[in-house]
């Protein structure tokens, strides 16, 4: 009988541990269901407040767009002077006038077009629709710029031009607003604009590498600067022409519009609340500033890119692997944006890869003015280490906008994503137009003359795709010191925003 009692007490104890692990696991489990529901309380509690999530899916379809719209913008700073001056026939004179002038024409189609774009609301999306109204016409007026049925016609060239300029803007200024309105949340904001700008990229480097060896496949000689390759230039626009519009339906296919105006207060804004933005808006008038100094930049040496290596080199089969370098740093740094900037801050990220990018620029100089020193591989390093510091400080410089728009949007109470992405196309049109107006004139007056390049067209060749835009990097330096929203900030401002709003 006692050693029943003992078995039964031992039994006993045991069941009681048993129900207490048994028990504690009970209750651990409890509370880590609360725990998570409580967490997905409050991502969705904070979803609503504008702070959303953003796919892997969602980030490469809105940087689709990009790539579409690179396809053609990349094809105009890259090639576009080259065709009409060697191609087309055209005198220096007049494709100098004939790149600045549309450009300049587009300013005041912006004006009115971004305060139209924040005051309607298309069924299809009050930003992304635009992808497609605007998006297939761009891309047809594309393959007409480069058709040389009208040789040596200025008219032709002249209204071919303006069109594609016009619908650009019809695509790009609604695309950037559309940027603005996916999310508040800035970590998604980092993560989405080193997506879009490696596709961006990604079509840089189909134009700069593709553009070359496609017109020299459909080439009757194999060369890209013949009178009779005419043709295959007509024939390369066209492929890319088709890529386009089936990478903008992708992009309108995957992106969400989340963060927009309510409709009765973007049915009050007016075209004059644009200047009143860019008066009271001191990190626009920077960011702005910013943008049109890197566009004149780039646009400068992306022009003579063709002649650098055509004319300077005398090596027409390096233009699509020159140009080409020249994107591949996006691939490999663009995907580490988040953790540099984390790491060295926003401000410090700019000026150092700016830095870089002197330096590059001064390694190119000199590898090509001494002749003892020019060698292929030497010329490529250089134009790697001018890219990668390019490549990061104007990629990064797109997720500055909708930083400026929420800053508007708390200092005047009134968002206007269009207005501002109008302001942003006007200077980056601007830019894009002295850039390309510039080099052109300049190659004019060194007297460049295909048929007989002299060493002061070679001197003038080499300061444009060197020194000037080096001189310019030097001032993007500057203004990049004056920019003082940090992400601490942008943060702050979003929260108040959204707690105004709720009320």
């Amino acid at each position: 009988m006692k050693l029943l009692y003992i078995i039964i007490l031992h039994k006993a104890t045991i069941f009681a541990k048993y129900n207490k692990y048994v028990l504690r696991i009970s209750l651990t489990l409890h509370i880590f269901k609360i725990k998570k529901q409580l967490n997905k309380k409050i991502m969705n509690t904070k979803e609503s407040e504008g702070f959303y999530k953003l796919s892997f899916l969602q980030r490469v379809g809105f940087g689709s767009g990009d790539f579409a719209q690179n396809l053609i913008f990349q094809t105009v700073m890259q090639y576009v002077s080259f065709f009409f001056g060697t191609i087309a026939g055209l005198p220096k004179s007049a494709v100098a006038l004939l790149v600045f002038i549309p450009p300049v024409i587009n300013i005041f189609m912006s004006m009115w077009f971004g305060t139209f774009v924040d005051k309607h609301n298309p069924k299809l999306g009050k930003y992304r629709s635009y992808l497609l109204f605007g998006g297939i016409p761009l891309m047809a007026f594309a393959v007409l710029c480069f058709y040389d049925g009208f040789h040596g016609s200025i008219v032709y060239y002249f209204t071919t031009y303006i069109v594609m300029c016009l619908l650009y803007t019809i695509v790009s200024l609604p695309y950037g607003a559309l940027f603005a309105s996916l999310t508040r949340d800035g970590r998604e904001m980092d993560k989405l604009t080193s997506v879009r700008m490696l596709l961006a990229n990604l079509g840089g480097l189909t134009i700069a590498f593709g553009v070359p060896t496609m017109v020299a496949y459909f080439s009757p000689t194999n060369t890209i600067k013949g009178e009779g390759d005419a043709q295959a230039w007509f024939y390369t626009m066209c492929i890319l022409a088709v890529l386009g519009v089936f990478l903008l339906i992708f992009c309108f296919s995957q992106s969400k519009e989340r963060v927009i105006e309510k409709a009765e207060k973007a049915a009050k804004l007016k075209a004059s609340d644009m200047w009143n933005e860019l008066v009271q808006n001191k990190p626009l008038r920077i960011v702005a500033l910013f943008i049109f100094t890197a566009f004149a930049m780039m646009s400068i040496y992306n022009a003579v890119g063709a002649y650098y290596t055509t004319y300077f080199l005398g090596a027409e089969e390096l233009t699509g692997w020159f140009q080409g370098v020249g994107f591949l740093p996006a691939f490999l740094f663009l995907p580490f944006i988040p953790a540099i900037k984390k790491a060295i801050g926003k401000k410090q990220m700019f000026i150092g890869f700016l830095v870089v990018a002197i330096v590059g620029m001064a390694l190119l100089y000199i590898v090509s003015a001494f002749e003892a020193l020019r060698s292929t591989w030497l010329i490529m390093v250089a134009q790697f280490i001018k890219s990668t510091g390019i490549i990061v400080a104007t990629g990064y410089m797109w997720a500055l906008v909708p930083e400026v728009i929420s800053y508007g949007e708390w200092k005047t109470g009134k968002r206007m994503p269009g207005a501002i992405n109008a302001i942003i196309g006007i200077v980056f049109q601007l830019g894009m137009a002295i850039g390309l107006f510039f080099p052109n004139m300049l190659l004019g007056l060194v007297g460049f003359d295909k048929t007989d390049v002299t060493p002061l067209a070679l001197q003038g060749i080499l300061w444009l795709v060197a020194v000037i835009p080096a001189i310019l990097l030097f001032v993007l330096i500057f203004i990049m010191s004056k920019y003082e929203l940090t992400d601490e900030k942008i943060d702050m401002i979003n929260k108040e925003i959204e707690e105004r709003n709720s009320k």
